[in-house]
């Protein structure tokens, strides 16, 4: 169902509900039963910016397929570097 406009020439503008490519050219006024004159208006194909919807998309696919979690959270990523430290003050802490 899409929106189509129609005016009255007496009442203001209304908009009425009718399957694509069905919808006739005059309708009678719901108000003063005068018949209004379909009157064509721009589509209404975007109303949000791209941004809104790529976050709109991702929320969604987030339901059905959320990320494969590889690590614990709060631990940080392998980084290559070595587990020991070379720092020779820590040759000196006692070890366990």
């Amino acid at each position: 169902m899409t929106l189509y406009a129609y005016a009255c020439p007496v009442c203001e503008a209304v908009e009425m509900n009718y399957p694509i490519g069905q919808a006739p050219q005059e309708a009678p006024c719901s108000s003063c039963g005068r018949l209004m004159r379909r009157v064509f208006s721009p589509p209404r194909l975007s109303v949000a910016s791209s941004s809104a919807y790529k976050l709109l998309d991702s929320t969604a696919k987030s339901a059905y397929e959320p990320d494969v979690v590889t690590r614990k959270s709060g631990t940080t990523a392998k980084s290559g570097r070595s587990r020991f430290t070379h720092n020779p003050l820590h040759s000196k802490l006692p070890r366990p």
